[in-house]
């Protein structure tokens, strides 16, 4: 699939039936999540396609919002220590619910946010501090 840029969203290209689509996507930890016919559907990004190519979610300590959303839930709070893989955060975006998890070990940062903040892509959520 091939995917296009316009402003902050991403477009799948797809062979759908015959036809082709452009839908709605968004990419998030390393997966790409659409809808199509109904239905909500994820697709894996291969590692050679996924270098270079991140938006957001979480590197190197440092979290961000991997689409435009509205926080849910906060796990974990400001001066706690986390471990690679804890929720860390919850957001809604597309109907859908996301969590953001630590992407290493470390005491977490201030957070700039709270339950029902709306956020923006690639806005920073929480940094993870060694």
């Amino acid at each position: 699939m091939e995917h296009l840029w316009e402003a902050f969203m991403k477009w799948l290209k797809v062979e759908w039936q015959g036809r082709t689509l452009k839908i709605p996507a968004q990419k998030l930890q390393g997966k790409i999540w659409f809808h199509l016919d109904g239905e909500t559907h994820v697709a894996e990004v291969s590692s050679e396609r996924r270098k270079g190519n991140s938006t957001g979610g979480n590197q190197d300590g440092v979290l961000t919002a991997p689409m435009p959303g509205k926080i849910l839930k906060i796990f974990k709070s400001s001066g706690e220590e986390v471990c690679q893989g804890d929720p860390v955060l919850a957001m809604e975006a597309m109907k859908m619910e996301y969590t953001l998890e630590a992407d290493r070990d470390g005491k977490l940062g201030e957070m700039s946010i709270q339950v029902g903040d709306q956020v923006a892509l690639g806005q920073v959520l929480a940094k993870i501090e060694e």
